[in-house]
Order: structure tokens, then C-alpha cells, then sequence
């Protein structure tokens, strides 16, 4: 799945450009010896986040398993990808509501403050507020990383997200021109068929249809009165 991951921050970062763009520009400076360093603490910093965010909703998606509903789980986060990809746009724009209001600008003063102060730690700092700011495409990978049901995998999933961002950011620093709003428009059109995949595939493995490496049959083992259901993976 890890690969979905980092599928899904390439894609979004061509959509999130126009609000992390600014931010990734003004990180450093081009006569700093350290200008690539300083984009890359800045781009790590903010896959920090994303990875501390997938460890604490992973966490939810474990609790789900030990409840015994780990299949029916994963088909109601399928489900819920696949109807928000359909409706992308739409969904994105509900997402972005007045609860978060107060976040953005707490995320805001934190970010002018590290670009202000400067040096390699505030350029962190900056990532790791940065990777705070409410996103569609956040949401759309958190949703994922829950479906993984696990705090280590959601952590890992988020983290290679957070790494799919990164070379289009550092590709903007060179030059903010060469990638134009048709380019990105035109990468942004695939995001809905990714997740439309991504959503098929959660559904398929909570059918546990013993599909090798796409629906892993569940097995149930009886231990007198108590029952275990586990994975087995092929």
C-alpha cells in the first residue's frame, strides 16, 4: 500500500502548490550555502507531521480491529474514498470549514514567526507547522492511513505521503515558472482515479476474497469459547 501513498502526495502536491508554493519559496535563500538543506529540513519537517498525524489515527484504526470489525472497517474506508473522490471538489470545499479557522491562523503565526527567525531548526519548524494546515488531500490520505488499522503502518503511510510532496516542491525552488497551471490542472484530474483505486482496493481486502496481495482471505481460529480472525497475507 506504501506505494499508494506516495502515489497520492506526488499528485497532491501539483494541488497543494498553490498554498505550500509560497511558503516552500520562502523557506531559505538562494545565496545560503545551505539553501538545499534548508528545503529539505523544511519538506521533512512537514512529513514529520503528516507521519505524527497517521501514528495517532492509526491508533483509532487499531482499536477498530481489536473490536473485531477489521473487515467491515476497511469496506466502510473504501467506501468512504471512493465517494469522496467522486466528489472531490466538493467534498474538499465541506472539509474546509469554520472549525479550522482557528487552527490556520494559530498555523499562520507559527509559520511567519520560523521564516522570520530563520536557520535550519525555524526552517524545521516551519515544515512541521506547515504540515498542520487543513488540506484535502491530507484528509484523503489520513482516511487511507486509517484504513491500515495500525499506529506503525499509519505512520509509515502518512510519512511516504509527506515524501511524495516533496520532489515537486523542490523542483519549484529552481523555478516557480516552468510548472504552469495547466501542468497542474491537467496532474490534479488523476487524483480522483487514484483514490477511486485506492478506495476498491481497502474494499477488497476487508472481502478478505484470499485474492493474493489484494484481498487476503481472513481465517478464524477457535479457542473454545473465544474466536481470533487474522490476515494471512500471501
Amino acid at each position: 500500500m506504501i506505494w499508494t501513498a506516495f502515489l497520492l502526495g506526488f499528485l497532491g502536491s501539483f494541488h497543494c502548490v498553490g498554498m505550500c508554493g509560497p511558503i516552500a519559496l520562502a523557506v531559505g535563500n538562494a545565496s545560503n550555502s545551505g539553501f538545499i538543506w534548508n528545503k529539505i529540513l523544511y519538506n521533512l519537517g512537514r512529513s514529520f507531521t503528516y507521519a505524527l498525524l497517521g501514528l495517532l489515527i492509526g491508533f483509532v484504526g487499531f482499536s477498530m480491529s481489536l473490536a473485531g470489525i477489521q473487515q467491515g472497517f476497511s469496506i466502510a474506508m473504501g467506501v468512504v474514498l471512493v465517494l469522496l473522490s467522486l466528489k472531490y471538489k466538493k467534498s474538499e470545499q465541506l472539509l474546509q470549514v469554520s472549525i479550522f479557522s482557528g487552527l490556520v491562523k494559530w498555523v499562520r503565526q507559527k509559520l511567519s514567526y520560523f521564516l522570520k527567525r530563520g536557520g535550519k531548526p525555524a526552517f524545521f519548524a516551519t515544515g512541521l507547522a506547515n504540515g498542520l494546515l487543513p488540506c484535502g488531500m491530507v484528509y484523503m490520505a489520513l482516511i487511507a492511513a486509517l484504513g491500515m488499522q495500525s499506529p506503525y503502518l499509519g505512520a509509515v503511510y502518512m510519512f511516504f505521503f509527506g515524501i511524495g510532496t516533496i520532489p515537486l516542491l523542490l523542483f519549484l525552488m529552481f523555478s516557480s515558472q516552468i510548472i504552469t497551471v495547466k501542468t497542474r490542472m491537467n496532474f490534479q484530474k488523476a487524483i480522483p482515479y487514484l483514490g477511486v483505486i485506492l478506495g476498491i482496493i481497502f474494499i477488497f481486502r476487508g472481502l478478505g476474497l484470499g485474492i493474493p496481495g489484494l484481498s487476503p482471505e481472513m481465517v478464524t481460529f477457535d479457542y473454545g469459547t473465544e474466536k481470533m480472525e487474522i490476515t494471512v497475507c500471501h
